[in-house]
């Protein structure tokens, strides 16, 4: 990929990570939540998310997500059940005291943060559609693909990682308002109803004709 056409990309996959979705909710979510530290481990997700996306596209499996009508939406109401459940979760959740939360960290709790994250952008059939509609216009199909490919994992990665870390410690700084049950339970259902929201754009989402 010769410099011109990354520097494009770049500033492309700055656009991409910017982007107001439900990717942008979890990063904020998780903030809130768990503090910047353990919530951050949510951002490792959507980026492993996106990069099983690429990975899909590269491998082809996304041209046949995209074109057939079946297996898009398979993948279209994963995605949307998994968004609504998350946000019945979210909503559902007790009003604990934040700074009891965080003294409660462990591993696993931020293995299932990865996890969360990773699920939010893996199953998701408009990142895949996306993807297949912007990278092909990157590539130079007279040079090795994996280069290519390995090149625009990196960039979206690494846009990812700062922006989402700008939403988690934008949404970590919160953390000090939000003392009484009251609060909490007001932030829980706020991003409650944004995942449920997500889940629904989701749902309404068409591949192109």
């Amino acid at each position: 990929m010769e410099l011109s056409t990354w520097l494009t990309f770049f500033a492309a996959a700055w656009a991409i990570s910017i982007s107001p979705g439900a990717g942008a909710v979890a990063a904020m979510s998780s903030g809130l939540n768990h503090g910047f530290r353990r919530g951050y481990f949510t951002t490792f997700g959507l980026v492993l998310g996106i990069w099983s996306q690429v990975l899909v596209v590269g491998a082809g499996l996304g041209a046949l997500v995209a074109a057939s009508g079946m297996a898009f939406l398979v993948v279209k109401w994963l995605g949307v059940a998994y968004l609504v459940w998350l946000g019945i979760a979210q909503w559902r959740a007790p009003a604990t005291p934040l700074a009891a939360a965080l003294d409660d960290a462990v591993a696993a709790t931020r293995r299932s943060l990865v996890l969360r994250g990773w699920m939010i952008n893996a199953v998701n059939p408009k990142g895949t559609v996306f993807l297949l509609a912007v990278v092909p216009q990157f590539l130079d199909l007279s040079q090795p693909l994996l280069p290519q490919y390995l090149t625009i994992s990196a960039t979206l990665g690494f846009t990812d990682l700062v922006v989402m870390a700008g939403y988690t410690a934008l949404a970590a700084r919160l953390i000090g308002a939000l003392r009484s049950p009251a609060h909490i339970r007001a932030m829980n259902r706020t991003f409650g109803s944004l995942f449920v929201l997500a889940g629904s754009l989701l749902a309404l989402f068409k591949r192109a004709a």
